[in-house]
């Protein structure tokens, strides 16, 4: 096998299921081009603000990526370029695909609600809130995770005191970004000009700020870069989407779809060889194949975050129905793409049919994509940097996504569809308040991130291959509650509870029999990872019951169309 033959294979699969598929779901759920999407009807300047298609197709794609389609597949790839190709295919069009696709119908078609709420009005608000409880924890752990990922990317010093110029360079350049992006939406909203302009405007933008964060690196420590990036994600999350959040997604999108188009170019012009071996075995250094494979890879093939953000916050800017399928649909296949290189450069760089252990995920795709780009006469340290800023560019979209869909989550949490805006008693108001929820988030992902995340975060894979199957299952009610064709959920929420609880059961069994027999290395982490298991299997299992007890019920209520357009 070589990358040329295994990049086809993608490109024709993918786009098939575009094609086929996806216009398939959306003719079969329905799709109205004159109805007043959400986005018109409850703008409200600051969540609620349409926006042209490409736009939020930037948003949507940047922030579903973070690193996960890069990290995953080179893990995953322990088991062979076989096990991690099939699964990136057959997920990313049946599993993910089709859940952010009906993730974001459905919160279209109820005013642009959320997950949680699409749990209240369907399934039940206990359901609803422990949902939102789920999906608060989780958004804190993504923070956590993710800023010290960027905060260590852009730190400028290494162990041994000298400066990292890519690092700098990186760091640099990202700040720009955030300052072009809020030069960019203010043109967007006044300026009123053509798509073209705008398109122009942005790649100068683009452009301008990598030139210059090449040429003037900026060193600080990562303690620096902490503090920067939680300032940075607290005014993300509560300023209007228009002003930072749009344009900067916008910004990102050209840079990571750039960077995924010159790899496409690099490996058709290099046609690397796979040196992994198709397959290795269903046990490897003590992992099964089923469920390590399924919980590793997620972004790249189904992610229960993608749900969040295609309900959370992009289905907030859908100006017309008809961008439901790129935006949704179309950005979960361009991510596959992304996991799809992310193996041939692992398997490009594996020796002696296994996946290299001196190098990072990020190094590693960042050394074989710019190994590839060398053909179009671009040098290696340029390729390296600008392939670096972008993966920094994931993650920290992905930051400022999450924040704003954990900030929503707790204030929805102290709400329900009962609750009277004007007649709210103190408690709700402090509580509902989008400063104090975002205070609230991001005070307790900072003291994680100082003091160990990374206790926990092993567990991520299986919280967010759960969050997919309670989506999922949340996608298939509404989609029978409203009469609409749902039988294509139902065999991807079955599979994902099934690999979540598995996994979680492993985890719980593996954890606890090593503090019972002593052998435990570092308790307090043991500890905190079994406890997180437990919670997650059971409100799993809880919210699973009830979506099934919806789901499987003899009558189809009625009452239950107020919100559905």
């Amino acid at each position: 096998m070589n990358g040329l033959t295994m990049m086809i294979i993608a490109i024709v699969v993918l786009g098939g299921a575009y094609l086929l598929y996806g216009r398939y779901l959306a003719k079969s759920w329905g799709i109205d081009p004159k109805a007043k999407t959400p986005a018109y009807e409850m703008n409200d300047g600051v969540d609620y603000v349409p926006a042209d298609t490409g736009v939020v197709f930037g948003h949507q794609f940047a922030s579903i990526a973070g690193a996960g389609p890069i990290n995953g597949p080179i893990q995953a790839a322990i088991f062979g370029w076989v096990p991690v190709l099939l699964w990136i295919l057959i997920g990313g069009v049946f599993f993910g695909a089709v859940q952010d696709f009906a993730a974001m119908y459905a919160s279209v078609k109820n005013k642009g609600r959320t997950i949680g709420y699409i749990i209240e009005l369907y399934i039940g608000k206990t359901g609803k809130r422990l949902f939102l409880l789920f999906t608060w924890l989780f958004s804190i752990l993504v923070i956590a995770a993710f800023a010290d990922v960027v905060a260590k990317t852009f730190n400028g010093f290494s162990t041994e005191g000298t400066t990292i110029e890519a690092n700098g360079a990186v760091a640099m350049t990202s700040i720009l970004f955030i300052m072009a992006a809020v030069a960019l939406g203010m043109f967007l909203k006044y300026g009123k000009q053509s798509t073209t302009v705008n398109t122009i405007v942005a790649l100068v933008l683009l452009v301008g700020c990598i030139v210059v964060g090449l040429t003037v690196p900026v060193y600080c420590t990562t303690g620096f870069w902490h503090i920067l990036v939680f300032i940075y994600i607290a005014i993300a999350s509560i300023v209007p989407v228009w002003a930072l959040l749009q344009p900067r997604d916008y910004l990102n999108s050209f840079l990571l779809v750039a960077m995924i188009g010159a790899a496409v170019i690099g490996v058709i012009l290099f046609n690397p060889e796979i040196h992994l071996n198709a397959f290795n075995g269903w046990v490897i250094d003590g992992n099964s194949m089923f469920p390590y494979l399924f919980v590793t890879i997620a972004c790249g093939a189904v992610s229960g975050f993608h749900a969040l953000v295609s309900s959370g916050t992009a289905s907030k800017q859908i100006k017309n129905e008809k961008d439901m399928l790129p935006v949704s649909f179309g950005a979960m296949l361009m991510e596959s793409m992304l996991a799809i290189i992310a193996l041939i450069a692992v398997g490009f760089l594996a020796t002696d049919g296994a996946v290299p252990t001196d190098m990072t995920q990020p190094q590693i795709f960042a050394g074989a994509v710019a190994t590839f780009l060398s053909k179009l006469m671009i040098p290696e340290h340029i390729s390296r940097t600008i392939i670096t800023l972008a993966v920094s560019a994931f993650a920290l979209t992905s930051l400022d996504s999450v924040a704003r869909v954990g900030r929503l989550a707790f204030q929805e949490f102290f709400l329900d569809s009962t609750v009277d805006d004007e007649k709210m008693n103190p408690f709700l108001k402090v509580v509902t308040n989008k400063y104090f929820a975002t205070a609230a988030t991001l005070i307790v992902a900072y003291a994680l991130a100082k003091v160990g995340y990374a206790s926990i975060w092993p567990l991520f894979g299986s919280a967010n291959q759960l969050l997919s199957s309670l989506a999922l299952i949340a996608c298939a009610v509404f989609l029978k509650k409203t009469n609409r064709k749902g039988f294509m959920l139902w065999g991807p929420m079955v599979a994902m509870l099934g690999v979540t609880l598995t996994a979680l059961t492993l985890t719980i069994y593996g954890k606890g029999m090593a503090l019972i027999d002593g052998v435990s290395q570092t308790i307090g982490g043991d500890i905190l990872q079994l406890a997180f298991a437990i919670a997650l299997f059971i409100l799993g299992i809880i919210v699973a019951i009830q979506g099934f007890n919806k789901l499987f019920e003899k009558e189809v209520s009625t009452d239950h169309t107020t919100l559905v357009e």
